[in-house]
């Protein structure tokens, strides 16, 4: 394959999202080879995906973008067949509050996907701070269709109102409130938190295919649903993701996340203790600026931008991740390595001068 890269920069959308085990890939190549009911099949996949998440129901989708805009067209729709039929046209203008600092563009812009479900986007607060007074007076207002609480590292990570503050004030006001937790791999905390639905990339940190999921409410995971005669109809899912995804979900399951930490630890600490002493770069390690439970090594340089360039050159190319250059260093996530890739960025970070 010639645009094989070596992934130190984690589960990212354009690096493929994530390497498929053995099985998840073999899930996938025996559903290309069979017929199958695809809505029981889907029906089936989905019940097993609630019972994971500790959901009423789940909802199949291509990937978590689709879910935002499916969860705000179910929101929108509200079960009417001719309103799922208008879409994106509406009757009224619907507003989706969305906190100024979870105003992202994570390859497109979450604003697309609430305007692509019917919904029009409402900010609160500013990109550097909100306040649960701000989302009390919008959500006072009386007309909001849903609440889209975004839970990523694109997202401002302080002074932000609270995930159970958000869910506090939209109880108070009978407003459904969607996490978009695409990347996270929790699969039960918002929904014990109190979220109406919760969006999933199946391809991130669960290593299926490109596809994801919504949990939640039954009532409105079946307006979910009823998309697919809609919006949803271009962003339908076939018979191989589901099954990718099924197997990827159990094998996720299955594995104890004490392993997978202890595994991305040793990684680092590695990479730590191979580069200590290297006199052109500064490498320490980091927390996940997202708050999940693994750290990432962070390698400065005086010219960071180089040391990219330097590492994208070789044979094979290394990608790292490169959120903070700006501040003068690259990431190296641990996540997507194997262990002879680790010994190659080690090898490799030893030649820059």
């Amino acid at each position: 394959m010639s645009a094989h890269v070596i992934n130190a920069a984690g589960k990212l959308t354009a690096l493929g999202g994530s390497a498929q085990s053995d099985g998840v890939a073999a899930a996938q190549r025996d559903a290309a080879q069979a017929h199958v009911d695809l809505a029981d099949y889907r029906a089936e996949v989905s019940a097993r995906i609630a019972e994971v998440c500790g959901a009423q129901a789940a909802c199949i989708t291509s990937g978590a973008a689709a879910g935002i805009a499916i969860s705000i067209a179910a929101l929108v729709t509200r079960g009417d067949p001719g309103r799922v039929r208008l879409l994106p046209q509406t009757e009224g203008t619907h507003p989706v509050l969305l906190q100024a600092g979870h105003s992202v563009n994570f390859g497109a812009p979450v604003e697309q996907m609430i305007r692509l479900g019917g919904g029009r986007p409402r900010l609160v607060g500013d990109a550097n701070q909100a306040r649960g007074r701000e989302l009390a007076s919008a959500l006072g207002e009386g007309d909001s269709t849903a609440m889209l609480y975004v839970q990523s590292h694109h997202a401002v990570q302080t002074n932000q109102i609270s995930l159970d503050d958000c869910v506090s004030h939209c109880k108070q006001h009978g407003v459904p409130l969607i996490v978009d937790a695409a990347a996270e791999d929790d699969l039960g905390r918002y929904i014990d938190a109190g979220a109406d639905l919760v969006i999933y990339s199946g391809g991130k940190a669960f290593a299926g295919p490109t596809s994801g999921f919504i949990v939640g409410r039954a009532d409105l995971i079946e307006h979910c649903e009823q998309q697919g005669v809609g919006i949803a109809r271009t962003m339908k899912v076939g018979k191989e993701a589901i099954a990718g995804l099924a197997r990827a979900l159990d094998e996720y399951t299955a594995d104890s996340e004490e392993d997978r930490l202890a595994t991305y630890a040793a990684r680092n600490e590695l990479l730590l203790a191979a580069t200590s002493g290297l006199s052109a770069l500064r490498i320490g390690e980091v927390p996940d600026e997202a708050g999940r439970p693994f750290s990432r090594i962070a390698v400065h340089a005086q010219d960071v931008h180089a040391l990219v360039s330097f590492l994208v050159a070789g044979d094979p190319s290394i990608r790292t991740r490169n959120h903070h250059l700006d501040a003068g260093y690259l990431l190296i996530d641990p996540r997507e390595l194997r262990d002879e890739h680790v010994d190659l960025i080690i090898e490799r970070l030893s030649e820059y001068r």
